[in-house]
């Protein structure tokens, strides 16, 4: 029987990638966003490979995230596999010239989105006593750097979350773990930077960086251990990063 894997913030990135590998591989895929054009088109490409189901929301709209989960039919109830993808940072600014719209996005979609999401499927997850969580931090949530503040606050929230939700679901049998991923190509600096392609461009020039594909694997990896193992907190870099902020250039 297929396993079912909800993936929140799957338009674009890591959560796509990581759909579409999820899905070559067998799983079952629910599919959320707040862009609904591109859930329509994963959901085409993905319906070759299994059974999807996309939810359009924003992870911030708490009452939304519960009427989607509550939608689900009752066959897709049971999800095995959560995977917390959803997050963005908005900024990159020393503290006293931050904005405090950009602040509240990254607290609310990183840290309270989470929350939004996971509370209503753990409390499935507790009643089968079985699931497995995992939540893409950052290294920004190992490490805090210059102009970072709020985004590395926000996936600090992440790492503690993530740590303490272990704890809490250990006596149900329920595996939490954690992806920190280090420097990634894909939309996140276009997003910090407020679409300035040519500043966004900028942060991987002169290395290889990671590839979301390259997360989806270590995802996929993680989900399909055996049930006594759980990779419970995976730092992950390219290999010309040493830190958040140390990255040979050449």
């Amino acid at each position: 029987m297929s396993k079912i894997a909800f993936i929140t913030g799957a338009t674009s990135g890591i959560g796509r990638a990581t759909a579409v590998l999820l899905a070559q591989n067998g799983f079952k895929i629910i599919a959320t966003g707040r862009r609904q054009e591109r859930l329509k088109e994963l959901e085409k490409e993905l319906e070759k490979y299994t059974d999807i189901i996309t939810l359009n929301f924003d992870v911030r709209e708490r009452d939304n995230v519960l009427k989607a989960i509550e939608g689900l039919p009752q066959e897709w109830k049971a999800i095995d596999l959560l995977i917390n993808n959803a997050g963005n940072a908005h900024g990159l600014t020393s503290i006293e010239e931050g904005s405090m719209e950009d602040w509240n996005a990254m607290i609310d979609i990183n840290v309270k989105g989470l929350l939004h999401v996971s509370q209503p499927i753990i409390k499935t997850m507790v009643q089968h006593k079985k699931g497995h969580i995992i939540n893409i931090g950052s290294v920004a949530g190992k490490e805090t750097y210059p102009n970072g503040n709020i985004y590395c606050a926000s996936k600090f929230a992440v790492d503690a979350i993530n740590s303490s939700m272990r704890m809490d679901l250990n006596k149900h049998g329920i595996k939490v773990s954690q992806v920190a991923p280090g420097l990634v190509e894909t939309e996140f600096s276009l997003v910090r930077f407020k679409g300035d392609e040519e500043r966004a461009g900028k942060v991987y020039e002169n290395f290889e960086a990671l590839k979301a594909e390259d997360i989806a694997e270590l995802i996929l990896f993680m989900a399909t251990r055996p049930a006594h193992v759980n990779l419970a907190d995976v730092l992950i870099f390219p290999t010309a990063q040493a830190t958040a902020t140390m990255v040979n250039k050449g």
